[in-house]
């Protein structure tokens, strides 16, 4: 495929965040851009706005006439979490169209660029996310392509001058293994997706292939502790090639030093919150110092970083009250995030909304997920949100509650969790989950700042 002839696009699942991230692109280099989504969104909204054209139904009568025939001025891309029986991407494969997974275009746009890819069962997004504006803020500069939207950019899709590119390698479907990186991270390896793995072992696997993809002479970045070899070992607590010492929070604001083999950055002050943050940024600043950013410009930009949104997002931060907003979906997400609020808020109750993200998952790792929201003081449970699955007999929220042993723990309604916020008027409170949980960001954000 020869992307410079690419004329117009039609995107199948625009509204999920790495297509979105293609279809902004597309439309910065001049093609016209289409695409379908079941649901519309914040993001699909946005899109709107900047001139892209999204329908909601899966019916080929939206399909604008242009899209219809194959050429070589067409591209179809589509996202593996399409379901099987779209009459969108069948009627695309009847007409005779290549379809493209967002991970086949995503390796072909950054095949013939200097890529750094970050990868990890989590952790992968913020840390990218740091890495770029690293990049951006020092005036190095990227392209990026990332899994949640910079809260420095408000996108998460960036352009760049040179050629260098930050990607955000997803592990979901073996995406990754389309990438060649130049320098590669791996944040994590904790046994996840097992919809499309089946056990632990397939997964890391996987990674390593990622990892072997590393183009010769490249560099590869592992987080201390991971089943990986790589030629930099880094870590935000224990001694590695790269790691963080004297972590500690001042005014509720980290502040940590960064220790590798060409010396020390002291008392850097991180401008997002979390322990597990610490650790994303050291493997950024290992990035940076391998591509020759200035240390003044390092501590600099570390300051200036606005994270992701979702990723330990303030929505509302007052005295009376403190509202957080987090995407965390594993256990071991979960314990990092609840670990940060502890730290951070320890005289305060805590009050965990959260919402399980597929039956799968929620079956696989039901007893991880009760203990750490265990941690809880109040738990306030959703049911599950199935995204690409269908219902699993005796795989719900009751069956999770009851392994749970918070002081204070219910199963609630999104209404009831408006009511509670209204009624209660807690002075800490986090929505945690990946589904559709963030709908109540906005409604709860306008309860506490009208209390």
């Amino acid at each position: 495929m020869n992307l410079d002839a690419i004329k117009q696009v039609y995107l199948i699942g625009i509204g999920g965040i790495g297509m979105s991230g293609l279809a902004r692109y597309f439309k910065h280099l001049g093609c016209e851009v289409n695409g379908y989504d079941r649901t519309e969104t914040e993001l699909t909204k946005t899109l709107v706005r900047e001139g892209i054209s999204v329908s909601y139904q899966d019916d080929v009568h939206t399909i604008d006439p242009v899209f219809h025939a194959p050429s070589k001025d067409t591209l179809v891309i589509f996202t593996p979490a399409i379901p099987k029986d779209s009459k969108i991407k069948a009627f695309f494969e009847s007409q005779g169209h290549v379809l493209y997974k967002r991970s086949q275009v995503l390796g072909i746009i950054s095949e013939s660029r200097f890529t750094i890819a970050v990868a990890g069962t989590h952790g992968k997004t913020t840390t990218s996310t740091m890495v770029a504006h690293l990049l951006k803020d020092s005036g190095y500069d990227c392209s990026a392509f990332l899994g949640g939207i910079s809260s420095n950019y408000d996108t998460n899709v960036l352009y760049g001058t040179n050629n260098t590119v930050v990607v955000e390698a997803d592990e979901f479907d073996r995406s990754f293994l389309t990438l060649h990186p130049n320098i590669a991270i791996v944040t994590s390896s904790d046994a996840d997706h097992l919809d499309i793995y089946g056990d632990k072992s397939h997964l890391l696997e996987s990674f390593q292939l990622f990892l072997d993809k590393v183009v010769d002479g490249g560099t590869r970045i592992i987080r201390k502790g991971l089943e990986f070899k790589g030629q930099i070992s880094y870590s935000g607590h224990d001694m590695a090639d790269a790691y963080a010492s004297n972590v500690h929070v001042r005014d509720g604001e980290f502040f940590f030093d960064y220790q590798d083999a060409s010396g020390k950055i002291e008392d850097i002050h991180l401008g997002i919150p979390g322990i597990h943050n610490v650790e994303n940024a050291v493997a950024a600043i290992t990035v940076a110092r391998l591509l020759g950013i200035s240390d003044g410009a390092i501590r600099k930009a570390l300051t200036t970083f606005k994270g992701v949104k979702r990723r330990f997002e303030y929505i509302v931060r007052r005295p009376e009250v403190v509202y957080i907003d987090d995407y965390a979906h594993h256990p071991e997400e979960l314990r990092a995030f609840l670990t940060s609020m502890r730290k951070l808020y320890p005289n305060k109750e805590l009050n965990v909304v959260f919402q399980p993200h597929l039956f799968t998952r929620t079956r696989d790792f039901v007893d991880g997920f009760a203990e750490v929201l265990s941690m809880a003081d109040h738990l306030l449970l959703m049911e599950i949100y199935p995204a690409r699955e269908l219902p699993i007999e005796g795989v719900n929220s009751s069956w999770l509650l009851d392994k749970v042993t918070a002081g204070k723990k219910q199963l609630v309604t999104a209404e009831q969790v408006l009511d509670f916020a209204r009624n209660e008027k807690p002075g800490l409170i986090v929505t945690v989950g990946a589904g559709d949980i963030d709908r109540l960001v906005k409604p709860l954000q306008a309860i506490f700042e009208h209390a």
